[in-house]
């Protein structure tokens, strides 16, 4: 970002900066990546990890995460599996970013699947955002837990 002539901020990171801003990425939060391949979208990733101000931690972190960008495609396996996978250091209340091809593209996700899957993982589906050319992101949230 840089200022404007007026003080304001200008977006100059291009799109996938503003779709990391949609996701709700912010400095200072962990996050955890699941399901990356070659077909993965790198501009979003580095505005991810641009947004948050550092790399994304892989599924061998071992410790909490604020969120969790998986990556997922329809020849990946079941849906369900690899939610409660991403659950595994997901903090209570965090959210699930599923990313899936967009409709139309190889390998989509039928949304009703998404919509199935979620609540059997315990999941809450709350919002879907375009994040790329290719990808599309739905918002799964987990319960917040009580201590």
């Amino acid at each position: 970002m840089s200022a404007t002539p007026g003080g304001g901020p200008t977006q100059t990171d291009g799109p996938a900066a503003g779709a990391a801003e949609r996701l709700g990425m912010k400095p200072g939060m962990v996050v955890q990546e699941l399901g990356w391949d070659s077909d993965s979208d790198d501009e979003l990733r580095i505005a991810i990890e641009d947004a948050i101000d550092a790399d994304m931690v892989d599924g061998d972190y071992g410790n909490v995460v604020d969120a969790v960008v998986l990556w997922f495609r329809d020849e990946d396996g079941d849906l369900v599996d690899s939610l409660v996978d991403a659950l595994t250091d997901l903090v209570g209340g965090g959210a699930i970013w599923l990313l899936t091809p967009k409709v139309g593209r190889a390998n989509a996700v039928d949304p009703t699947d998404i919509a199935e899957a979620a609540p059997i993982a315990g999941l809450s589906q709350t919002t879907t955002a375009a994040v790329s050319k290719d990808w599309a992101a739905t918002r799964l949230i987990a319960p917040k837990t009580v201590s």
